[in-house]
Order: C-alpha cells, then sequence, then structure tokens
C-alpha cells in the first residue's frame, strides 16, 4: 500500500488528462492488490512480527477487507463529484485516501500502543489534508482547522494516557501489558490514571459525547466525497483499536474503562438523538446520528464482562462488530446517494432538496428509504438486526434498565430518519431539482449496496458468525 501510494504520486506527475483516469483506476487495483494479499496470507492464526509491535490474526484480517471493499465503493462513489469540482479534481484525494487507508491497516493490526498512535496520526494527517482540499471553501477551511486543533489536542490525551501506562507497567506491548496485570506487577493508581486519558482519546477517534465537538462541523464543511469517507472506513478501524487496546490489553482493568464506556454510550445516545432531530441539513443530521450510532455500539463493548464474568464477551463484542460493519455499509450508500444527487456548484446536502425524489426518480428513493429505515432499526433491514444483536447482547448480561434507555433513544432517532423519507415520497420537487444523471457503474454499485441492506437484514448469519468467529481465534 505504501509503496503504490507513492509510485501514484509520481506516476501522476506525467498524467495529462484532467479526469485523472490512471491514477484512479491505479488506486483501485492497489487496494485490489491487498485485498488479494491480505486473504492468501491469512492463516487464521495469531501471528506476532516486528518484535511484537504488529499483529496478524483473523479479526484484523477480516476487517482490513472490509476496509479494502469500503474504500474502493467510496472511490466509485466519489469520481464524479470530484470531476465536477475543479479544485478537487488532482491526484491528491487519491494519494491521501491510500495513505489513510494505510494508517487504519496498521490500527487494525497493531500489537503495541506506540504502532497504534502511529496508525493514527497517518490515518488522522491524511483526514485533515483532505477536508480542506477544496481551498476555495471557507466552510472547508474552517472544519479542516477545528478538526486539526482538537485532533491535536486528543492525540496528546491519547499519549499522555500511554506514557502512563508505559509507567505502571513497564512495556508499551499490548500483550504484554495484558500479561503484567494478569501477574499483579503494574501500579493500579497510574494504570487507573493512564487509562482515563487513554479513553478519552479513543473516544474522540469514535466521535462520542462529550468529544464529539468536531463532527458535525467537520461533516458540514468537508465536501460531500471526504464526509462519505470519513463516515464509512475509519469506523472499522475505530473498532479494531478498542479491541486491541481495551479489550486485549486491559482486558483486567475492566471496572476502569468499562464504567467509562457505559457514560459516554448513554451520552452519546441522547445527545446524538435529540440533536439530530433540530438539523435540517442533512450531512449535520447524519453527523449526529453517527454520534449516537458510536453510542450504540459502545453498549456491546460495555455489557462483555459483568462481575468478573466473561462469558458474554464473545457474544457482546461480536454483536458490536457485526453493528460497526453494518453501519459502514449503510453510511456509504446513505452519503453515495447524497452524492448521486449533486451536481456542480450543487451540494444537495439539505433534507428539503430530496423533496419529491419518488416523483423524479422512484428507485432511488427507494434505495434512501432502505438507508433509513436501516438506520432507524425498522425491521427486516439489517440496522434492526444489528440494533437487536448488540439489545440482545445487554439484556443477555443482565442490564434491562440500559437496554430500556437504548431503545427509548432509538424511538427517538427514527423520528428523524423517517422525517427524510416523508420528504421524499409527500413533497413536491424543488423547482431547481435536476434530473439525476450518473454512470452506470455508480448505479448498479448504489443498487448493490441498498439491496445489499436489505438482504442482510433477513440473512444476517454469515457476517454474525464471521464476526464471532474471527474474535473467537483472535482474543
Amino acid at each position: 500500500m505504501l509503496a503504490m501510494a507513492c509510485l501514484i504520486m509520481i506516476v501522476d506527475l506525467f498524467v495529462k488528462d484532467k479526469k485523472r483516469t490512471l491514477t484512479f483506476v491505479l488506486t483501485q487495483l492497489t487496494l485490489v492488490g491487498a485485498a488479494v494479499a491480505t486473504a492468501l496470507t491469512s492463516t487464521g492464526q495469531i501471528l506476532y512480527t516486528f518484535n511484537n509491535m504488529f499483529v496478524g490474526d483473523l479479526m484484523g484480517d477480516l476487517l482490513k477487507l472490509l476496509l479494502y471493499l469500503t474504500v474502493i465503493v467510496v472511490l466509485f462513489y466519489s469520481r464524479g463529484y470530484i470531476q465536477a469540482r475543479p479544485a478537487m479534481a488532482k491526484s491528491e484525494f487519491y494519494t491521501l485516501t491510500l495513505f489513510a487507508t494505510l494508517g487504519m491497516m496498521v490500527m487494525i493490526s497493531a500489537n503495541h500502543f506506540l504502532t497504534v498512535y502511529i496508525g493514527i496520526e497517518l490515518l488522522s494527517l491524511s483526514l485533515y489534508a483532505m477536508v480542506a482540499l477544496n481551498r476555495d471553501s471557507v466552510a472547508s477551511t474552517e472544519a479542516a482547522m477545528k478538526y486539526f486543533v482538537l485532533g491535536a489536542l486528543a492525540s496528546g490525551l491519547l499519549l499522555y494516557g500511554m506514557s502512563m501506562i508505559y509507567g505502571a507497567t513497564g512495556t508499551l506491548e499490548i500483550s504484554a501489558v495484558a500479561e503484567r496485570l494478569i501477574s499483579g506487577q503494574a501500579n493500579k493508581t497510574i494504570l487507573g490514571f493512564g487509562i482515563v486519558f487513554l479513553v478519552s482519546g479513543i473516544a474522540f477517534k469514535l466521535g462520542v459525547v462529550p468529544f464529539h465537538m468536531w463532527i458535525p462541523d467537520v461533516y458540514h464543511g468537508a465536501p460531500t466525497a471526504v464526509t462519505l469517507f470519513i463516515a464509512s472506513a475509519p469506523k472499522l478501524a475505530a473498532f479494531a483499536i478498542v479491541i486491541r487496546m481495551l479489550v486485549s490489553g486491559l482486558f483486567v482493568a475492566w471496572q476502569d474503562w468499562q464504567a467509562m464506556l457505559l457514560i459516554l454510550s448513554v451520552l452519546s445516545m441522547a445527545v446524538g438523538n435529540f440533536a439530530a432531530i433540530a438539523q435540517t441539513n442533512l450531512k449535520r443530521m447524519l453527523a449526529y446520528s453517527a454520534i449516537s450510532h458510536m453510542g450504540f455500539m459502545l453498549l456491546g463493548i460495555v455489557t462483555g464482562i459483568v462481575g468478573g464474568n466473561a462469558s458474554y464477551a464473545l457474544n457482546a463484542y461480536s454483536s458490536s462488530m457485526f453493528y460497526v460493519i453494518t453501519y459502514v455499509l449503510t453510511s456509504a450508500g446513505t452519503f453515495g446517494m447524497i452524492l448521486l444527487l449533486a451536481w456542480a456548484g450543487f451540494e444537495s446536502d439539505e433534507i428539503s432538496d430530496f423533496a419529491g425524489l419518488n416523483k423524479r426518480s422512484p428507485w432511488f428513493a427507494a434505495l434512501m428509504m432502505m438507508m433509513m429505515f436501516s438506520m432507524a432499526g425498522v425491521p427486516f433491514f439489517v440496522g434492526f438486526f444489528a440494533k437487536f444483536s448488540v439489545l440482545t447482547a445487554v439484556v443477555a448480561a443482565g442490564n434491562l434498565c440500559l437496554a430500556i434507555a437504548a431503545v427509548f433513544f432509538s424511538l427517538v432517532g427514527a423520528y428523524y430518519y423517517l422525517r427524510v423519507v416523508k420528504v421524499m415520497y409527500f413533497e413536491p420537487p424543488p423547482a431547481n431539482a435536476a434530473c439525476i444523471e450518473a454512470p452506470m457503474d455508480v448505479k448498479i454499485l448504489i443498487s448493490v449496496n441498498g439491496l445489499a441492506v436489505a438482504a442482510l437484514g433477513i440473512f444476517p448469519q454469515t457476517l454474525m458468525s464471521l464476526c464471532a468467529v474471527s474474535l473467537l481465534r483472535s482474543l
């Protein structure tokens, strides 16, 4: 991935085509090649390399394959949007995407706190540049500055937490930290402080309350193609570092981090869902929605261990993994629809821009409806089963009150998703509504995406089993 990203930068210097077709094709081939390499080298065993700083296991391989697939889909959705905007129609979008993907790959397979940090920084620096890619846009520049400043603060918290964990245990290797904790060789007071800072840094990367300030501004201010990327692929990597650092490394200190994650989870579901109701901009609405979804995902992590009993762990963590994967699938399709309706000089990111979509294109309106129903958790779409699996894990662990609260916040969330459906089907189209035109490959891809959301809701067993098996063989 690194070699191809550098090669594409050099090759692009000699490309005269303004559409950057060669750069786009090479980027996609790089992702396909990485997927093939990951699939062929996957053994199903846990392998450590680079002085135990890097781990290869089934969970990492599955998340990487899903990561490649997500980025491939994101680039297909984004291409028309980028070509219509000369300020963004450059190779930098593709190379920064590859470097960000490389950072996520490092995060997914890290077995050392510094390796995690390097992966996070590689991803973050790429995203800062991508948000500000449209230099002519004041909103994009402002969003990039906010993201950069808050991101630097979060990185400081994360690094400080890691240094305290090193002081408490004498090592930064995740598997060695777990061994020191099991043998009782750690200073518990310093470890507790370290976990507070570590969880704070992770919470920022997940975008959960109260570390969510950047999410609405970045989602709204960034070019929609970049928002699509931020809203999808990084969620997989963020889930991976939660599992690596908290579950694999700090399993013995579960009481410290589970209590914090519980507060973050409930606050995120409350603030995210209630704040989304007031939004008229679809990207901001989906930003607050993302906060609530990450809060819901944390429910599974919170209920993995109950009273020192880890018998619920596999069911809880696999339900969270399934939730993240299905959220990424649905989020990619939703932002793909926003990109599909946008044209040069028009973003199509207001809810009112979707008015009368059923009259303009019944099929695309049906696809958007599937995405909204899935996010709302309406039965027989994948979002319903994802929420159901997490709630089942929560109830099985004996946290009935927590499950009731989660159901209540989901009902609040259903309001603003169904509002989009109501606008599409029951309001007249705007006067400036243009004919929806898209390349055939994008039409096919977004149709497959929408049908996958529906099909996985009816047949979720295979993906759920994959999540459970990958975690079972990796933890």
